[in-house]
């Protein structure tokens, strides 16, 4: 298959990368409904060991069992599916090749009381022993355990790419002395995504920003540079420009459960501002299946238009 102009674009803003590397980013971006067009809608199932089984599925009963998640991702037509390694081992022989797989390699629970960790649950290994693309990473910029994430981050980064795979990060800033608010702030996110392509991360998840600012000598600073925040889609294009203006692919958390119609105006407005794309979990998966369906490719319709 020729690659589009847009996807040999992107590719060309990887060109430090392994030809592993490159060839599982081009992979993603060729794969599913949106292939080609260099955007990306990636289904993300961690939430059953984030915030436990029936928080998660409950309102679904049918996505307790790993299957329906594969099955989903490849109907609704997704670059890929991302969850831990209990939920990939199960179906990775039955459909690593029909869809890329990306293996979230660090988790957390909600049982813990501390402040917020992640810790290595499955390896590099395993990723390559599934026959993903990727491997996934959490760190929280903010909390007391960011050191030890940021040297586990690389670490792991320099033994995925030795091994061909590509490195999504999940970069979410929260704990220390961040308030709740400050979480996603615009200034903490973009700040969030900025760390992530520091890291060496090929793909960076971060939350949609909202207009606060944590801090008052960074809002004069924002006032002073006109820099743009009123709207979602001002706050989105701020964040693809704190990844090296725009050469890293940045994509964004579905968040909590929500209405359709608020679901679609944000993904309109992260379109807008020059999103590459979006990871959507509870909001497509704690749906039936053909209204997940439905929802999913509403989303990837207005990707497609952008």
């Amino acid at each position: 298959m020729k690659n589009s102009e847009k996807v040999n674009q992107i590719l060309s803003w990887y060109q430090h990368e392994n030809n592993n590397v490159q060839k599982n980013i081009e992979r993603l971006l060729n794969s599913g409904y949106l292939g080609g067009t260099g955007k990306l809608v990636i289904l993300p199932v961690d939430q059953g060991f984030e915030h436990g089984p029936s928080k998660s599925f409950a309102p679904n009963p049918e996505a307790y069992d790993p299957d329906y998640h594969f099955n989903f991702a490849i109907e609704a037509g997704c670059n890929a599916y991302a969850a831990p390694l209990g939920f990939l081992e199960h179906g990775a022989k039955r459909f690593s090749e029909k869809l890329p797989l990306i293996l979230k390699l660090n988790n957390s629970d909600s049982l813990f009381g501390g402040d917020p960790t992640q810790i290595m649950t499955s390896s590099v290994d395993d990723a390559v022993r599934l026959g993903c693309v990727a491997v996934g990473f959490s760190i929280y910029p903010g909390s007391d355990s960011s050191p030890k994430m940021y040297e586990e981050l690389r670490k792991i980064t320099f033994e995925a790419k030795s091994k061909g795979l590509a490195v999504v990060v999940w970069s979410y800033p929260r704990g220390g002395k961040l308030k709740k608010e400050d979480e996603t702030a615009v200034d903490v996110i973009s700040y969030a995504a900025h760390i992530a392509a520091q890291m060496g991360a090929d793909i960076i998840k971060i939350k949609p920003p909202s207009a606060h600012i944590s801090k008052d000598d960074i809002s004069e600073l924002y006032m002073k540079n006109d820099i743009k925040i009123k709207t979602l889609s001002d706050r989105i294009s701020h964040c693809i420009q704190s990844a090296f203006n725009g050469k890293r692919i940045v994509i964004f958390s579905g968040g909590p459960a929500k209405g359709k119609e608020e679901i679609l105006d944000e993904i309109q407005a992260i379109a807008n501002g020059g999103g590459f794309g979006s990871i959507v979990g509870r909001n497509s998966f704690q749906r039936p299946f053909d209204e997940g369906l439905s929802l999913m490719r509403e989303i990837m319709d207005i990707y497609k238009s952008a």
